[in-house]
């Protein structure tokens, strides 16, 4: 029996939550570290992941890379998503992608994971406002790793068994790459790499 593993993005991919996302992680930087030197955009990190970018933050601005400082951005980072979503009300789900991983999940020919650079506790905070049920579905954070090559094979990994072909959708040129770079098929969601805007139209072809 031929067997598809399709794994996710989530921020841009799942959830319309990216900018946002992007928004408020500089914010919970610079409410614990000060006004530090943040480059202009994300495709200026050579790792597009929350640990990633971090690292090279402290680097940047020659600070002393503790675990009680990644500990308190973190956890401050949670905050601001909370309070967002309090006085904005819930994440959204881009359309059909609820029922697309229904159907994933129902589906004795494919496995179904999400591999993220967020972290563990912000992914789970925006896809639980967003109402998507992700209680069956692995997921692999940048908790795991500061990479998004190894999250996303640690997302694999966790399906177990074997698989005759691998899908990947992202929303950035970081998921693009990294799927080239693990020989995986790849599938672009959203305005920044011209891909789908909705789930609603796909069908599950086996």
């Amino acid at each position: 029996r031929f067997m598809d593993a399709i794994i996710f993005d989530i921020d841009g991919t799942l959830l319309h939550s990216a900018a946002v996302d992007d928004a408020l992680y500089r914010q919970a930087v610079r409410d614990v570290l000060g006004d530090v030197y943040l480059r202009p955009t994300l495709h200026d990190y050579p790792f597009v992941t929350d640990t990633g970018i971090l690292h090279q933050i402290f680097r940047d601005n020659t600070v002393a890379e503790e675990d009680g400082l990644l500990d308190e951005i973190r956890s401050t980072f949670v905050r601001l998503l909370e309070a967002y979503v309090d006085e904005h009300g819930p994440f959204v789900q881009v359309p059909g992608a609820g029922d697309f991983l229904h159907a994933l999940r129902e589906s004795p020919m494919h496995g179904v994971a999400m591999a993220t650079g967020g972290w563990r506790q912000s992914a789970e905070l925006t896809l639980s406002s967003a109402g998507l049920d992700i209680a069956h579905i692995p997921l692999a954070t940048s908790n795991e790793h500061h990479e998004r090559t190894s999250i996303m094979t640690i997302a694999l990994d966790s399906l177990g068994g074997e698989f005759d072909s691998v899908t990947y959708y992202g929303d950035g040129p970081w998921d693009q790459w990294a799927c080239a770079q693990l020989g995986w098929d790849f599938v672009a969601v959203g305005p920044e790499l011209g891909g789908r805007e909705d789930f609603r139209s796909v069908r599950l072809c086996r």
